[in-house]
């Protein structure tokens, strides 16, 4: 889950970016954004607040600005009160406007956040709004190892001890690049897409057991590392059982839910000398292959049946014939 996020940490994240000038200090930064929409309160305005979604930063861009100026005193104290009080996380003026005193002023009276950019309305929304959808994006914690393996997410599980780690230091010194190891944070994404990033302390360090504590990205360099990835595949490792019925031709595919997403699933059995890294690889090839038109498994699946068809008609006329005395 999401810490809460505050007014002021979206103008301290944004601060630099979108140059924003706050009017009335920390005032309502400890308020709570809940809803990655943005609003322009035209139709508010004007008077028509029946759709008005108070969950939502305001954003008064140059024609909001302009109608207000021409309102009497009286009426634009009103508009400016009733949008200050309906509970709005906060306001922030484009185009470098500067909000006006009878602004400040209410706004300070119901503790909300007044601040500018010198970027246009447009721009600010886009940007503004990308921020907000990533930050508010439904979020989970999985324990394994994330690594991109020939551009495909292997999202590596398994129980504390098993050797996700070890999977994934081989799968970097043969050239592929880690996202997270350990805690991998997972987010998704509106399109339903569940992206993987590392852990901020953490941060592409690795724990091997019995060797301690490793920093992939000093060892191996920039380029065996990603900031994030989208998660395409989870490997579940697990101990090797004789007695376990496990996939022998792989034309059913298995899947796990994560954040709702369903998301491919192989259950790799393991036992000492199995090569796993090779296993992992051919994995990710696999799933390429998948993804291009081209499933190996029911490929392999039709050839057998029509075999099969083709034996069962054969066995149909040799029994015909030895019948034929003729």
């Amino acid at each position: 889950m999401h810490e809460p996020l505050t007014v002021g940490k979206i103008y301290k994240d944004n601060r630099q970016k979108f140059k924003i000038k706050c009017h009335n200090n920390s005032i309502g930064y400890g308020r709570v954004v809940t809803s990655s929409k943005l609003n322009r309160p035209g139709l508010e305005l004007a008077g028509y607040w029946k759709y008005f979604d108070k969950s939502r930063i305001q954003i008064i861009g140059k024609k909001e600005n302009m109608y207000l100026r021409t309102l009497p005193e009286e009426g634009r104290r009103k508009i400016i009160t009733k949008l200050c009080s309906s509970g709005t996380p906060a306001i922030i003026f484009a185009h470098g406007a500067k909000p006006s005193d009878v602004f400040l002023e209410v706004a300070r009276e119901n503790n909300i956040a007044l601040s500018s950019t010198p970027m246009l309305t447009s721009n600010l929304i886009g940007q503004l709004m990308d921020y907000l959808d990533w930050n508010l994006a439904p979020s989970t914690i999985v324990h394994g190892s994330l690594v991109d393996v020939y551009g495909v997410g292997l999202l590596l599980t398994g129980r504390s001890g098993i050797g996700k780690s070890e999977v994934a230091l081989d799968l970097v010194e043969r050239g592929h690049r880690l996202v997270a190891d350990d805690i991998v944070k997972i987010i998704r994404r509106a399109d339903n897409v569940i992206i993987g990033t590392s852990n901020e302390f953490l941060e592409h360090h690795m724990e091997v057991r019995g060797l301690g504590i490793v920093d992939v990205r000093q060892m191996f360099g920039i380029q065996a590392i990603r900031q994030q990835k989208r998660v395409e595949v989870q490997v579940e490792l697990v101990e090797w059982d004789d007695d376990a019925n496990y996939e022998r031709i792989g034309a059913k595919v298995n899947y796990v839910k994560i954040l709702e997403v369903n998301t491919p699933l192989v259950n790799l059995p393991i036992y000492p000398g199995k090569n796993i890294t090779v296993i992992a690889e051919v994995i990710a090839m696999n799933h390429l292959l998948k993804f291009m038109g081209k499933n190996i498994a029911k490929d392999f699946e039709k050839k057998l049946a029509a075999k099969i068809r083709k034996k069962s008609r054969m066995a149909m006329l040799e029994q015909y014939l030895k019948k034929d005395f003729e």
